[in-house]
């Protein structure tokens, strides 16, 4: 393989048209240069070089090779730079996903945060639920995903990410405002074992742990409707129709016509977490987003 530096004294000693005035450009000695040329002579198998009265000049072979260095050094210089700018925070690109409750509420103002600091790094965003985004971040198609999971239960993230723990998402109850339960600020779930429920479809963790929480109080719940987008949940709530238990991240916007209630004795709750992958450096591009991503769940701490 054709060495950037022996391109590089190739190319000076052409511009040069000596040896001596590319070693003086270059701050090498003369023989450093021509032990150079010699090599990369070498290397291609041909003569790039010879003397006449005028000085130093290419051969065609010579001549074909400083054409095609100038392109290779100019893309080699225009790569340090762009890798060196990535190192530094100050190009390339950082690509997110997160689970759509985090991507409603915790990502934007970090995002925007984060161009202010990082106007010149492209920042791109997918959108899934954990089990389908912690094997895009650990093939490495990912730079940085908010995840979360249900402590206790079986359904874990796995290995091969390395966790940052944000915050404690509990799932509130939500009652139409004029059931009798809505009286209450706490309520038991077997205070429910009658009601019909509204949640997410059946595969969705949120799903499962809503299913596990009513059969640990004791009863199987009787699923009425089902919907991923919650403020569709809360709508049907608001109908009338049934109960459903809710993030606390999907009640950035409550309807006036249901009440949220927690749980007594104690309200179920998921761990929110953002993840790179194990064994990938943490950025300084990451690094900030991860700031500014605990910066935004500090403020959301607080009951709904």
């Amino acid at each position: 393989m054709l060495s950037a530096s022996r391109l590089n004294v190739l190319r000076e000693v052409v511009a040069q048209g000596s040896f001596s005035g590319a070693a003086d450009a270059l701050s090498y000695s003369q023989s450093a240069v021509s032990q150079s040329i010699a090599t990369l002579e070498g290397e291609v198998g041909a003569a790039l070089v010879e003397r006449d009265r005028g000085g130093v000049r290419p051969t065609a072979a010579g001549a074909a090779l400083v054409a095609h260095a100038e392109g290779i050094l100019a893309r080699m210089e225009a790569a340090e730079n762009e890798v060196a700018a990535i190192a530094g925070g100050h190009g390339g690109r950082l690509r997110i996903a997160s689970f759509p409750t985090a991507g409603a509420t915790l990502l934007p103002a970090a995002i925007n945060a984060f161009r202010a600091a990082h106007p010149g790094v492209e920042v791109t965003l997918a959108e899934g639920e954990p089990e389908e985004i912690a094997p895009r971040l650990r093939s490495g198609e990912l730079d940085l995903a908010l995840l979360f999971e249900f402590e206790g239960v079986g359904e874990r993230l796995g290995a091969g990410i390395r966790r940052f723990e944000l915050i404690d998402d509990p799932l509130y109850l939500a009652l139409p405002a004029s059931h009798p339960l809505a009286r209450r600020w706490q309520v038991g779930l077997g205070d429910l074992s009658e009601e019909s429920w509204i949640q997410t479809s059946a595969a969705s963790p949120c799903a499962r742990q809503v299913v596990r929480s009513c059969h640990a109080a004791g009863f199987e719940p009787r699923v009425a409707f089902e919907s991923d987008d919650y403020q569709t949940v809360q709508g049907l709530v608001a109908a009338g129709v049934g109960v459903a238990l809710i993030p606390q991240l999907a009640l950035s916007a409550v309807r006036p016509d249901i009440r949220v209630r927690e749980l007594h004795p104690s309200s179920p709750a998921r761990t929110v977490l953002a993840a790179t992958r194990r064994g990938a450096p943490v950025t300084p591009a990451v690094a900030t987003l991860l700031d500014t991503v605990r910066e935004a769940s500090r403020s959301l701490q607080q009951p709904a």
